[in-house]
Parts: structure tokens; sequence; C-alpha cells
């Protein structure tokens, strides 16, 4: 972004100097490429809040402005928070907290994520869950972010395939009429039972709506080729999780992910969004965490 540095765009951007000039060069990088961000979830066991209820973290401790300043000296240009990790006492003022801190290091909320489960019988759980969704579509545009990512979820053991699938097609078409009215887009992701690309493309097809995508994760298909899964949902991707591990069929045993495989195949599908590092390993992430970041980098 010559001359002008990506920091010093987003901070003149929210003061509302020169927005005609930085504006247009925000949109051509946008069309240039996808974009690096990090996922709040790779530091899961470093948050003192998960789910609203306090716990005793992992050293060092994380929180929202810690992260997004991590995100900012390791070079993300976005980072995806993860529901589970905001303090229960989170307000319209600390959303808007959070967004202007991340103007400020120069990171872009590129979205946030929720555990909802859609596979649920009409009644109070069912409606509970679609207010859960909706109130982090309201947070995530305190916080400027583009998506939310969601779940079908977990039918129970009464519930047919069919019926759920269903019911989560319903609940689905309610929600993206909301998402519409607030400008944000959701990411349907490959699951719990979603394990395949057909599934995952069929329920976005009976959905049928554009506010609607796939939250594309590189190490949740369980198929024979996750690759070849992964190829088939690249071009309904609105956002991507990349992860270092995955597994193929129905075996419990990882292996490494083919990284620059799975960023050739989101260029061969002309993908042009945000990449998020979503570290599920054990391994301390304040040090596995930057190498792989590094890598994506320049694979992007």
């Amino acid at each position: 972004m010559n001359p002008l540095s990506r920091r010093s765009a987003l901070g003149l951007i929210g003061s509302g100097v020169a927005a005609s000039v930085v504006a247009p060069s925000i949109a051509l990088a946008a069309k240039q490429g996808m974009r690096l961000s990090l996922a709040a979830y790779s530091f899961r066991e470093h948050f003192a809040v998960m789910k609203g209820k306090a716990r005793t973290a992992a050293s060092p401790e994380m929180d929202m402005f810690k992260f997004l300043d991590f995100c900012a000296q390791h070079d993300c240009q976005g980072a995806e928070l993860t529901s589970y990790f905001f303090p229960a006492d989170a307000d319209a003022k600390y959303f808007r907290k959070i967004r202007k801190h991340g103007e400020a290091k120069g990171v872009a909320i590129s979205g946030t994520a929720v555990g909802n489960n859609f596979s649920l019988e009409p009644g109070a759980e069912r409606d509970a869950q679609s207010a859960y969704v909706r109130e982090w579509i309201d947070n995530a545009v305190m916080m400027g972010a583009p998506h939310v990512r969601i779940f079908a979820g977990k039918k129970k053991k009464e519930t047919s395939e069919e019926r759920a699938d269903q019911l989560v097609i319903e609940a689905l078409r309610d929600i993206c009429k909301y998402a519409a009215k607030k400008k944000v887009k959701l990411g349907l992701e490959n699951h719990d039972s979603i394990a395949t690309a057909e599934r995952l493309i069929r329920l976005l097809k009976a959905v049928d709506s554009e506010w609607l995508g796939v939250n594309l994760d590189s190490g949740n298909f369980r198929t024979a080729d996750p690759y070849k899964d992964f190829e088939l949902s690249a071009p309904h991707a609105v956002n991507v999780q990349i992860k270092t591990k995955l597994k193929i069929g129905d075996t419990s045993e990882a292996v490494d992910s083919d990284l620059p495989r799975f960023i050739a195949l989101l260029k061969k599908a002309d993908y042009r969004g945000w990449v998020a590092l979503e570290f599920e390993e054990k391994d301390n992430p304040y040090e596995a965490c930057p190498p792989v970041l590094k890598q994506l980098a320049g694979l992007l």
C-alpha cells in the first residue's frame, strides 16, 4: 500500500482524514489477493474466560487486547475474535474499544465465531440459539467485523439426519434475514455432522441466501481425500480457517497439513478474503504460531 503504510492508512480512515485517497488503495489491496488473520481460538488455554465463565488460564495469560497486539507484532492483517473468550460483561463500549484498539494497531477484526446448535426442534432451546447468533451478529457490527462463523450443530439421538437437515435449513433461512439487515456475512463451517463437501454445499444451496457462505476449515473434513472436499467447497467460501493438521477418513491419527497445497486450491478458486490460522495443537501457541504465520504470509 505504498506510499502509505497499512497502519497509517487504517488510522487515517478511522479519523476521516484523506479518506478519498486511502479508500481506493485499500479496495485495490483487497482485490489483489488473500489476507492473513489469526484465530483467537489458537490461544484458547491462555484466556481467563471461557463462554462467560472465569477460569485459571495458562501462562502467559491472554485477553483480546493482548491478542490484537500479538497479531500486530506478527504482521497479521486481521484477527478473528472467537466469542468464547470475551468477558461476560462485554458491552457496546467494550466492543467499540476493541475495534479502536485494532485500528490503532493496524489490525482489522476479520470476524468472530460462535458455537451454536441449529439442529434442534422449535421451542425455547432453539429460540435461545437463534438469539445467541443474533447477539453476535450485533457484536460483529460494533467491532467492524464482516463475518460470523456459525455451526449446524449436533442433532439429538431421536432426530433423524433428514429432520436435522430440515431444522438447520429453516434456522439458517431465518437468521440470514437478520444478517442481511445488519450486512454481516455468515459462514457455515464443515463441523460436527458436516464432514463432507457434499453435505455442506447441499445445505448452503437449500438455504439460498447471499448472506450465507462456507466457513471453510481445512482440518474438519472426514473423507478419504480432504483436499478434494476443500477444493469443492472453496468457491463457496466467505472465510477460511487453516489448520496445521488434518485427518484422513475416520482415523483418529492426525497428519501434517500440506499448507502450500491448500493455498494453491484457494488461488485456483480465485478466493479473495481472510485466511485465518486456527492453531489446535498442544504446543505453546506463543512459540508455535509465528513460524506458521510467516509461512502462510509467504504463500498468500
